[in-house]
């Protein structure tokens, strides 16, 4: 799986200002960045300042909100020495990076409060890439960062957007900078940072479009499995996953999460949605475990948690999840987990309850 990190961020800055130093005799303060309403100069500052505030997040752990602090320039700061702090904030973003666990956590506004070191490493090249455009296109320059990078950012960042052939020409349109044939102009956007759900001895930590596809394809998907994981049935999903991003109708919040355990950091299996609430606020959960994990409880505290955050959505009047009927050992996790068997439909759209040859519980708020 290709990750985001340290190196990655450094690379989007080293692109950024080699382009931006052929213009530093130029007045960035009388010209308008892009389509914003910042001048270019200020705009490379506010890159400076986002990178050092990113590593402040992840270096002092906040979880609460942001840390209380900015960085100012001296006066008589010149367009060189813009750059310069910005490669310098790069470089400080970038050690917080590599010193950072995989697991740590800090606080970002949107949207569900909170992003790993791959989020901000993410948000932070998205912020280099695009605000680059926009001082390059207010001065005339030609910018375009690699594709590859742009589909990564998208994957990560942008999971409701369903991506295109042309990854920087799409995330500029994602962000209200550009146009696409066939789709509306978009005026607001926010980052999609995973979201991660909390339960006593796990975490849920929803899988990315990014992540889905290097698990359907036999990879990690970014996660420290225990030995035997992730099950196929992670792996399916997985795959299900990577086709609703691919035409445009995977919502982030009902995807796939895995299970990852607090003491040690390392996944023991996947559940997740079958899709969104039906008409009926009705939504279908599945899961498993790697075989290594089973017999701990574990399904049944990530039933739990997750069928407990449905719940708590106003669209959702009911989690529904099916078995087979010769899958005792699924049946116990299930009604432990607080569900009581139930006749019927069992699936989004169509008969599939008991007389389709499986067993149907339903959990109600």
């Amino acid at each position: 799986m290709r990750t985001l990190g340290g190196e990655q961020v450094e690379e989007a800055v080293a692109g950024a200002v080699a382009l931006l130093r052929t213009a530093t005799d130029r007045d960035w303060e009388s010209v308008r960045a892009g389509r914003s309403e910042w001048d270019c100069r200020y705009t490379a500052e506010h890159v400076a300042g986002i990178l050092v505030t990113y590593a402040g997040q992840l270096a002092g752990r906040a979880t609460e909100g942001w840390v209380p602090f900015e960085i100012t320039f001296d006066e008589g700061t010149g367009n060189e020495g813009v750059l310069q702090v910005a490669e310098t904030t790069g470089v400080l973003l970038a050690a917080t990076l590599r010193a950072t666990p995989r697991e740590v956590r800090a606080f970002h506004p949107y949207p569900f409060r909170s992003a790993d070191r791959e989020g901000f490493a993410a948000m932070a090249i998205t912020e280099v890439f695009l605000h680059t455009h926009d001082i390059a296109e207010g001065l005339g320059l030609t910018y375009a960062p690699p594709a590859e990078r742009c589909a990564d950012l998208l994957a990560r960042l942008f999971p409701h957007v369903r991506p295109d052939t042309d990854p920087w020409r799409t995330l500029l349109w994602a962000t209200g900078r550009g146009d696409l044939p066939g789709r509306a102009p978009v005026t607001e956007w926010r980052w999609r940072n995973n979201l991660v759900i909390p339960a006593e001895r796990l975490t849920l930590q929803g899988v990315t479009p990014a992540a889905a596809a290097d698990l359907a394809a036999g990879g990690d998907g970014g996660f420290a499995w225990i030995d035997g994981g992730p099950f196929q049935g992670t792996r399916d999903a997985a795959g299900m996953l990577v086709k609703a991003y691919e035409t445009g109708v995977h919502r982030p919040a009902w995807g796939v999460f895995a299970l990852v355990r607090r003491e040690d950091g390392r996944a023991v299996g996947g559940i997740g949605f079958h899709g969104v609430p039906n008409e009926k606020g009705r939504v279908e959960i599945g899961y498993d475990l790697v075989e290594a994990a089973r017999g701990n409880g574990y399904a049944t505290e990530g039933l739990r948690a997750l069928s407990a955050w449905a719940l708590g959505r106003e669209t959702v009047t009911s989690v529904r999840a099916t078995t087979d009927p010769e899958n005792t050992a699924s049946q116990a996790v299930i009604v432990r987990a607080g569900f009581t068997r139930v006749a019927g439909d069992s699936a989004e759209g169509g008969e599939a309850g008991e007389g389709a040859g499986q067993f149907a519980y339903e959990l109600r708020g």
